[in-house]
């Protein structure tokens, strides 16, 4: 999660310019990278059994009840591992590939939004 950190900062980042906030097509692509990336991790099993899948009692009291609807959250992104896997995994490499093709000047990025 802490690489999604810093993820989900670049992301933020790559709106902002020197000379404003612009929208453009990498920073779409970075976004939605981050999204798949976020989606895939905090559907993992593992995150889900950290949130709350170890409770034996999700009534018992209210860190319970909050870590029961945590863990519901993220049951719903479980449902699809499998497809945030293959999509998140496809991101990446095409976010990898457009950055770098844009950093050897083979394509520019296109601004969409001034």
């Amino acid at each position: 999660t802490i690489i999604l950190a810093f993820l989900w900062y670049d992301a933020a980042r790559a709106f902002f310019f020197d000379d404003g906030f612009h929208v453009k097509v990498g920073s779409l692509v970075l976004l939605i990278n981050v999204i798949c990336l976020s989606g895939f991790s905090f559907g993992c099993n593992s995150f889900r059994h950290l949130i709350g899948g170890r409770l034996d009692c999700f009534t018992c009291s209210a860190m319970a009840r909050t870590q029961f609807k945590l863990w519901n959250g993220a049951t719903f992104f479980n449902l699809r591992h499998m497809e945030w896997a293959w999509v998140s995994l496809f991101t990446v490499g095409f976010a990898d590939l457009y950055v770098r093709l844009c950093a050897m000047g083979v394509i520019t990025d296109l601004r969409w939004v001034s």
